[in-house]
């Protein structure tokens, strides 16, 4: 039993010690970049020595951009906790979630801008894939979807999309240019959701023919 308190109690100060690194990260990141040094700078402003830093977040600034992209996720639901998404039509839901990440990313827009350069980069691409995943999957649990089949993954790849542009050009041209993209964009998937009904399209069997095709093409 103390074994376990003391666990909980380390993994306690974890989290708590990260946010505060994390803090001490939006202040010096604008200035000093989303780098290695960054975030050793940012542990000796919360009394760490480099080594406990490099303890405490391994990965140093990918793991410091996983936590502001989290951060910006729990600020966008808490945001949007006193909205009622069965009110609102599926697309009107998915404005409203984007227009809170939006929000949330604009609290800390210096820090973001830095954050976003570093994940453009080739070696960051797969870890900024996976927040956007991550972000996407948060706003559709909060719409109500529960699909489990292949919808499940294209309704989050075409959202994850959308959050990665809007996030670009709220950075470049602000937030009403974000917006408007938004919309453009989910009424560009709206349309494409109803080609799907009408004419019964599934990626699945639409990836099986094009193999099958390409197959043909390559060995008779």
């Amino acid at each position: 039993m103390a074994e376990a308190h003391s666990t909980d109690t380390a993994a306690d100060w974890a989290a708590a010690t990260e946010q505060q690194v994390l803090d001490a990260a939006l202040k010096i990141a604008p200035t000093e970049g989303w780098t290695a040094r960054m975030a050793t700078l940012a542990g000796q402003a919360c009394g760490l020595s480099a080594g406990e830093t490099e303890l405490l977040l391994p990965q140093g600034p990918a793991d410091l951009a996983a936590l502001l992209s989290r951060r910006h996720d729990a600020a966008a639901m808490v945001a949007l906790a006193a909205i009622d998404p069965k009110a609102l039509k599926i697309r009107e839901r998915i404005a409203r979630g984007v227009e809170a990440r939006l929000a949330a990313a604009s609290a800390d827009e210096a820090a973001v801008r830095r954050a976003a350069g570093f994940l453009a980069l080739p070696d960051h691409a797969v870890l900024g894939a996976r927040l956007a995943w991550e972000s996407a999957d948060v706003l559709w649990r909060w719409a109500g979807d529960t699909a489990t089949d292949e919808n499940h993954y294209t309704k989050r790849l075409l959202l994850a999309g959308i959050l990665t542009g809007a996030i670009a050009i709220q950075l470049s041209s602000g937030q009403e240019a974000a917006l408007a993209f938004t919309d453009r964009r989910i009424a560009n998937v709206m349309a494409f959701e109803t080609w799907k009904r009408t004419t019964k399209f599934r990626p699945s069997e639409f990836l099986d023919k094009a193999a099958g095709a390409l197959g043909r093409m390559r060995y008779r």
